[in-house]
């Protein structure tokens, strides 16, 4: 298995923290980064059936066989467990001994942070960035490849067929997550939901549509999506805060966190299909947001992803703030850049000096061809120099 950006912020913060959380989606790579990164503790599953019930009988001998360190995974198995870990590393807060793994679901980190308050440390762990991609032996070569093949470790270390084994992804993990929190049994209305929802990715979401479109009630598309995003399959990005102007639309824009499962869902076989499908635009803002956002929580920093939409104005796909820097993000799947490119760049810019004078701007094209430098002060960023860029 490859290095994993997170293995030096993961590191740092086990020096600090006795307890370390590592949260993420199912198959993203969770249990291979913690047990490489820690090979000297045990490694214990809560997944089998006996291990779980002796932690949940007995939490505190279960405990008391791993004090020199271990790495816990599937701990969402075994919530109750979090309040005996808070006793234990009281009596001994030596930093690094309890390495906590599990998939996100509801409550899943309310529980740790409100048990183990003052005592974890919390990092998410997503499928592959680009720059980790390319760190395999055999990898794509090109935009719509990697775009097309997504970044789930299983595909590029075993090298296998991404529609195969994204069908089976939704299939054994999706609808299983959806059906065990929500009790969902039309199985097939979710799947046409989640269908629905792929045609979205790129794009301001509204629920009350993407209900009606699906057959379901507007509140049930709302758990739906909320369980999806608490399963990290897709995530929002809200307008832009200090909006400049009342009139600016409120509507979060929707994201898949993985492009590969996107292709799948929307019926995408092959690269090729990429190159003249009519979303590829909005397939490609996606795999920008999502890039953006690994860059920043396998560094450990928050995400804190904007984006900005005005009836009459700017239009910037991502705002990403920085201090006193404001990084605006343009998102352009062509190879070719035109002057249009940076028309909202510009909008942007001029708006954001007008009503907040003390604020540096920072404007970014991520495009689909291999142009560097800048334009009319617009940094150039070709899609595969992207996780070079400190975002």
């Amino acid at each position: 298995m490859i290095l994993r950006n997170l293995s030096l912020p993961l590191v740092a913060l086990a020096k600090q923290m006795p307890v370390v959380a590592v949260t993420g989606p199912r198959q993203s790579g969770k249990t291979t980064l913690c047990k490489s990164t820690f090979p000297n503790h045990s490694y214990v599953s809560l997944e089998p059936l006996d291990t779980r019930d002796f932690a949940v009988q007995d939490p505190r001998g279960f405990l008391s066989e791993y004090q020199d360190g271990v790495v816990l995974d599937e701990v969402q198995r075994a919530p109750d467990l979090f309040s005996y870990l808070q006793d234990n590393v009281d009596r001994d807060p030596t930093p690094g001994r309890f390495i906590l793994t599990g998939s996100q679901h509801f409550g899943l980190t309310e529980a740790i942070s409100q048990s183990l308050a003052g005592r974890v440390g919390h990092l998410y762990l997503l499928p592959l960035s680009v720059d980790e991609v390319r760190r395999f032996p055999v990898h794509p070569d090109d935009l719509w490849a990697t775009v097309f093949t997504g970044g789930y470790p299983r595909i590029h270390d075993r090298g296998l067929e991404p529609t195969q084994w994204l069908g089976d992804y939704v299939s054994t993990y999706v609808q299983r997550d959806v059906r065990q929190v929500l009790n969902v049994t039309d199985l097939d209305a979710f799947t046409t939901f989640l269908r629905l929802l792929a045609a979205r990715t790129g794009q301001q979401m509204n629920l009350s549509s993407l209900g009606a479109d699906a057959g379901v009630t507007h509140n049930t598309a709302r758990s739906w999506v909320s369980v999806l995003e608490a399963s990290f399959v897709v995530f929002r990005t809200p307008r832009w805060h200090r909006n400049l102007r009342k009139r600016a639309v409120k509507a979060p824009k929707l994201h898949f966190v993985d492009s590969g499962l996107v292709c799948w869902l929307l019926g995408i076989r092959e690269p090729a299909q990429l190159r003249l499908h009519p979303l590829r635009g909005a397939i490609f803002e996606s795999w920008v947001a999502s890039e953006v956002r690994k860059n920043r929580v396998h560094r450990g920093r928050p995400a804190d992803l904007f984006h900005l939409r005005e009836d009459r104005g700017a239009e910037v796909d991502l705002i990403v703030e920085a201090g006193d820097t404001v990084r605006g993000v343009e998102a352009k799947s062509g190879a070719t850049i035109a002057a249009d490119f940076l028309r909202h760049l510009h909008a942007f810019e001029k708006a954001l000096r007008a009503h907040f004078p003390h604020l540096q701007t920072d404007l970014r094209l991520v495009h689909g061809g291999t142009q560097k430098g800048r334009m009319s002060d617009v940094q150039l960023i070709p899609w595969g120099d992207i996780q070079t860029f400190d975002w």
